[in-house]
């Protein structure tokens, strides 16, 4: 499958959803049809879509006027594993079952030459499980989360960042007229960078996230001090993924059925109730959730997807496969699947915004 010349593509975005999405399927499919003549197939929901055959084939009137949309036009789906597929037995059971095989004969019955995932890290993991199996493959980081190795930034980060930033204004101002410590709970998993940059951008006052972990005690010596200084309020940008010293991160649920099945949530509500230990200090919770994956991208957001985009099918076309598009050190290049596949990148504990917050007086609780 990876030795013939490209004909035909298929594109697919998988995990979560994100803004920027379908700027990258529009400059995938544009640069297909008008450079190349290629053929696009767009897989709907992601490996679902793979899983269960469902496709169809993307023209260029298709993709006209869908920059500047969030979500995406083609679906997408964040428990569909094709290494760990749950099926169902004779005897009613859930069974696992590792349905990779088949889904690499299914783009082969398509008449696909090559596959652009369009994800996370999840999303990845599985592309470079194909690509083992054959599949020509072309990976294009996409996560809010900004988590992904090999490249800066991810698109779909700038969008977030702004989301909760503005969210982060906005309390603010509740909280100084109540004269409240306002805990926000902000999206990232397992890393930190969407509430150290959000956080750093809006002025918070304490930023919690998973690389640091914090001493509660630390936390409300912090709040304690601003109050003692005639600050009446506090703001605090907490990671739903950070946790205590010798603590562990709060998991709001598990699903066995995900390909990643700890969601961790709950973390702004349980500081809620621990700040307030003999002391006046009236605390509420704010839990950003998905808004902070919605909405329309920026302009920022825009760009580096549509770069994404057509960078991919160039790799492509000059036979280069089993990569992901990355944007590293203000240039665009291209890692293989293999080097990040399973893997997350973490905020250095000496990052130059971790530094600067520090000196402008931000806390992180330690």
């Amino acid at each position: 499958m990876g030795t013939k010349k490209i004909k035909r593509i298929a594109v697919m975005t998988g995990g979560g959803d994100c803004p920027g999405l379908n700027a990258v399927i529009r400059a995938v499919t544009k640069t297909a049809i008008t450079k190349y003549k290629l053929e696009v197939i767009g897989i709907a929901d992601g490996y679902l879509g793979l899983i269960e055959d469902r496709k169809r084939v993307l023209d260029y009137t298709d993709v006209s006027n869908i920059l500047t949309i969030g979500g995406t036009i083609l679906g997408s789906c964040n428990r569909a594993n094709p290494s760990k597929y749950p099926v169902e037995t004779s005897s009613g059971k859930i069974m696992y079952r590792d349905i990779s095989g088949k889904c690499v004969e299914r783009l082969a019955d398509w008449g696909a030459d090559a596959l652009i995932c369009i994800g996370g890290d999840g999303t990845m993991a599985s592309a470079a499980k194909f690509a083992k199996l054959g599949v020509t493959v072309m990976g294009v980081p996409k996560t809010i989360d900004n988590d992904l190795p090999g490249t800066d930034f991810t698109f779909g980060f700038d969008t977030a960042v702004t989301t909760a930033a503005e969210a982060i204004d906005k309390v603010h101002t509740t909280a100084g007229s109540h004269h409240r410590v306002m805990i926000v709970e902000i999206m990232g998993r397992y890393a930190g960078w969407l509430t150290l940059y959000s956080g750093v951008a809006s002025g918070s006052d304490i930023i919690l996230i998973p690389e640091i972990p914090y001493d509660i005690d630390k936390v409300r010596k912090a709040v304690l001090d601003r109050s003692k200084k005639g600050k009446g309020y506090s703001i605090i940008a907490v990671a739903e993924g950070a946790k205590p010293k010798g603590g562990k991160m709060t998991i709001a649920k598990k699903i066995a059925s995900s390909p990643d099945p700890i969601r961790l949530g709950g973390i702004a509500n349980m500081l809620a109730e621990e700040l307030p230990d003999g002391n006046d200090l009236s605390c509420r919770a704010v839990v950003l959730g998905h808004v902070q994956r919605g909405g329309t991208p920026t302009p920022h957001d825009r760009n580096l997807a549509t770069m994404f985009g057509h960078t991919a099918i160039e790799l492509l076309m000059k036979g280069t496969k089993n990569h992901l598009v990355v944007f590293k050190d203000g240039k665009l290049s291209s890692v293989p699947l293999a080097r990040i596949a399973g893997k997350i990148k973490t905020v250095p504990k000496n990052h130059p915004l971790i530094r600067a917050a520090k000196a402008v007086g931000t806390s992180f609780g330690v």
